[in-house]
């Protein structure tokens, strides 16, 4: 299928490792210029050289995501050097992993910065311009807790659900600018935050970590732990031009792992 969206601008948080560089590579595929940021620099490197063996225009950019003043940098610099930005892909860290009565007001002040508000700067940094164009995709990368919340992840089950009103609310917002605005639900999905949640789980119950992703998978109607190139494939559809009647949605993309109807 011809995607439409080669030639656009896209921004893609945390675009150096998992899902960032599995969207980064996807939209690259399809002919976008790629603007990426990351904190670790080797890794920032390795990811821009990938993406620009596609043939496309590069941006890679050590940015900070808690930070208001890095995201605005990193905005007016993708827009200097690549043109005004079509495409936002927001995407970052899981906040603290542990349940309610072990999580002080710091990290919860924490959790919102990291996980929610730069989520909100960085689409405030663009609306703008693409209300101006009449065209724009934004995609929040968030989590399946956002519809089915786990006690070990209370911050960010919290903050995801409310990420998944954020999503609606700008669609309901923009949608007659021409721009689409939809979050993107990943189930287990083999990364660095995935491994990191297996080693805590598994420590808790006393296992290893190896059975606790064989335990997982079983679990997962499609019986295996997602790959993040699979994730990165539906975000480039919602980018996409034939998905331009599809907004403020949160769409799990999780094997069938969650259940219920809603």
């Amino acid at each position: 299928m011809e995607l439409g969206i080669r030639g656009k601008v896209a921004m893609v948080a945390a675009g150096s490792k998992g899902l960032g560089r599995a969207t980064a590579l996807a939209l690259a595929a399809e002919g976008c210029a790629v603007s990426i940021c990351a904190r670790g620099l080797g890794a920032l490197a390795s990811t821009k050289a990938e993406l620009e063996a596609l043939g496309v225009r590069v941006l890679a950019e050590s940015v900070d995501v808690s930070s208001a003043e890095d995201l605005a940098r990193w905005q007016r610099d993708t827009e200097a050097t690549l043109g005004p930005v079509d495409i936002l892909v927001t995407n970052t860290g899981g906040p603290k992993a542990a349940e309610f009565a072990n999580l002080s007001d710091a990290d919860w002040a924490a959790g919102v910065e990291s996980t929610l508000m730069n989520v909100v700067r960085m689409s405030r940094l663009v609306l703008p311009g693409m209300r101006a164009r009449q065209w724009g995709r934004i995609v929040h990368i968030t989590s399946l807790v956002a519809k089915q919340p786990y006690p070990l992840l209370t911050i960010s089950s919290t903050l995801r659900a409310g990420l998944s009103a954020l999503t609606r609310t700008l669609a309901l917002e923009t949608a007659r600018a021409g721009i689409t605005v939809n979050a993107l639900l990943p189930g287990h999905v083999m990364t660095d935050r995935q491994l990191h949640l297996a080693e805590v789980k598994a420590a808790a119950a006393g296992i290893t970590t190896e059975e606790h992703f064989t335990r997982q998978a079983a679990a997962i109607p499609a019986g295996r732990i997602g790959q993040p190139e699979e994730v990165g494939a539906v975000i480039a559809f919602l980018c996409s031009q034939p998905a331009s009647y599809l907004t403020g949605q949160s769409l799990l993309v999780d094997g069938g792992l969650v259940q219920g109807t809603f």
